[in-house]
This record gives C-alpha cells, structure tokens and sequence, in this order.
C-alpha cells in the first residue's frame, strides 16, 4: 500500500529547495519559508517586502523585515524574482520571469498581468553608446 506523504507547513517542499539550489542559493530556514510563500503554489504573484513579512508572520514564522528584504533581493539577483517599481517609494517583486507588463490600480496598490503581446511599443530611443536596452516595462496605471 502506498501512503501519501503531505509536507507539513514547515517542511518545505522538495521542488521548492531544488529550485532555491538550483540558482546557486543555500538552503536556509529564512529562504526556504520565503521561497514556499512564493513558489510552492505555482501561481504566479507580485508581493512587497511588507506583504510577504506579514505573510510569513500569519505562518506563524518570525523573521525581521530586514531579512525579507534581503531574501527577495538575492532571489532577484539569482533570476527567480523581477523588480517591478511603481513609484520612488513602492518596489513589488514579480515571480512571473515571462516578458510581460502591468497594470497598476493606484488605489488597491494591485498589480496585474498584461501580457507581453497585448501592448505594442512603436518607437524607442537609440541606447547610449555602449549600452543595450535589455527590456521593456510598461506600467499601466488605473485609477481604480
């Protein structure tokens, strides 16, 4: 007979720590919790910083605030998160690594995908020399 295993809320999934290692970042307890929250549902999802903390704490996990920040800047910089700012003061981290864009309801403070080939953009500027446009965002924004 063949039993089912569940992995407990603290347990993180297998797929989840693969991924984690497989852009090159340790295991820890913080990044695991963080990396579950993220990725272990497969929905795609824009959180904050401040989000993803209160999230964490409704698990019943305590980290600091600092060390949110720091986990989703290293996911960034390992290519498993992309920084979408919508203003000076609000940064969302995207889990949706496709070519999209977004709209912005500036009321809810949501975010919501557009895909990449519903927006077209007809003329930009030359790069500086010795630079390359590497990419596109487009911030719809909505005053709902």
């Amino acid at each position: 007979m063949t039993t089912l295993h569940k992995p407990s809320p603290d347990q993180p999934r297998p797929d989840v720590a693969a991924r984690l290692r497989q852009a090159g970042l340790r295991t820890t307890r913080q990044r695991l919790t963080l990396a579950e929250i993220l990725f272990a549902d497969g929905c795609d999802r824009h959180v904050t910083a401040e989000s993803l903390f209160a999230a964490a704490a409704a698990r019943g996990t305590r980290l600091s605030l600092a060390t949110v920040y720091n986990c989703l800047h290293q996911f960034t910089n390992a290519g498993l998160l992309r920084i979408v700012t919508v203003d000076s003061g609000r940064a969302y981290f995207d889990t949706n690594l496709d070519p999209h864009h977004h709209f912005y309801y500036e009321k809810s403070g949501e975010l919501q995908d557009i895909p990449a080939a519903d927006v077209a953009v007809s003329s930009l500027p030359a790069a500086p020399e010795g630079q390359r446009i590497s990419r596109v965002d487009v911030i719809l924004r909505l005053d709902g």
